[in-house]
């Protein structure tokens, strides 16, 4: 017997919200979800009229819909925001050539402007060239910090106010599990923020609409309107850390769908306690970014690639940051111990 919508009582149900159990017909979702997200940028004061804002684009399934549920919510909601789109190019190539083909059909589709930045203009190196030469096991740590410091360069050449980014409850939950199993209280204590404030001189804050939206309504929502996206994986990444930890909370979601919210919840209510020694905020000596070091992780990172030293930004060599400012040789054993890579 087809089941009615819990909602309006009218239509027919076509799918069960993962979130809330509720039976919906496609129109009463599509509006719960845009307007969970509303309440989500409205309760959080996300943003101010007239502000300009990126979102960042990538093709994947959270910020097709972030860019569509965006543009939305601005025309019904008169938020009076300019918005337009910033993607970065790894270099990788059969994925992220492609993905972009899908930005560029976003932009004619959401009529809305688009600036591409990459690596290789930023930095010099592509994510294949970086692979050839650090393997397989850490070059996720290599494209997280490039990427990040991409997205603020191509928002500072935009001049806009904000970032807005396409992580989901999923990403925020795995990223709290990630940093309660490496013990990294530092970044424990920020990761659940739904906004960034703006730290260090030309930093831009940065903020997350579909924070609480769940990955599975995500994709429903993407499916049901038929939107264009991409959905390969990165084929640099299956090595992730981050995957075991989105396997873990998967088996947990399928127990219990509240997991989700819940370990969100919880990493939001830490605190750490009194006396407990947490890093300051500085700028990078070299680029001016913003860095708890001498030396920020891109910077340190890039100097290991142009050196043929891969692991010189992988773990804590903070007292070779010095040396690295100065110029300075690396002793032969330093040097061994830097370009022992594990493929």
């Amino acid at each position: 017997m087809p089941v009615q919508c819990s909602n309006c009582v009218q239509r027919r149900a076509v799918l069960k919200r993962p979130k809330t159990g509720h039976s919906l017909c496609k129109d009463c979702f599509f509006w719960a979800f845009e307007e969970e997200i509303h309440q989500t940028i409205v309760s959080a004061g996300l943003f101010n009229r007239g502000e300009t804002v990126a979102i960042g684009a990538s093709g994947g399934k959270d910020s097709t819909v972030l860019a569509h549920v965006m543009k939305v919510l601005n025309e019904r909601y008169d938020y009076g925001l300019n918005l337009l789109l910033l993607s970065v190019d790894e270099g990788i190539t059969g994925y992220r050539d492609d993905s972009l083909e899908t930005v560029k059909r976003n932009q004619q589709q959401y009529e809305l402007p688009l600036k591409i930045v990459s690596y290789e203009e930023l930095y010099g190196w592509t994510m294949d060239a970086i692979v050839k030469q650090v393997g397989l096991k850490n070059n996720c740590t290599f494209c997280g910090v490039f990427r990040r410091q991409a997205l603020d360069r191509g928002a500072m050449m935009l001049k806009v106010d904000k970032i807005c980014t396409g992580h989901n409850a999923d990403d925020v939950a795995e990223t709290v599990l990630m940093n309660v199993l490496r013990g990294d209280i530092a970044r424990l204590r920020r990761c659940t923020a739904i906004s960034t404030a703006s730290e260090g001189e030309g930093a831009i804050p940065r903020c997350k609409p579909l924070k609480y939206a769940y990955e599975k309504e995500i994709v429903l929502y993407a499916y049901f309107k038929k939107l264009d996206y991409f959905s390969t994986e990165c084929i640099y990444s299956p090595n992730a850390y981050r995957g075991h930890a989105r396997a873990f909370l998967k088996d947990l979601e399928s127990i219990r769908p509240s997991s989700i919210i819940d370990v969100i919840h919880s990493g939001e209510t830490l605190s750490v306690k009194d006396g407990v020694k947490m890093p300051v905020q500085g700028t990078c000596s070299r680029c001016g970014y913003i860095s708890s070091q001498a030396l920020c992780k891109s910077c340190v990172l890039l100097e290991g690639l142009n050196r043929g030293l891969p692991k010189l930004g992988i773990g804590k060599h903070h007292r070779l940051h010095g040396k690295i400012l100065a110029q300075e040789p690396l002793t032969e054993q330093e040097e061994k111990k830097l370009k022992a890579v594990d493929f």
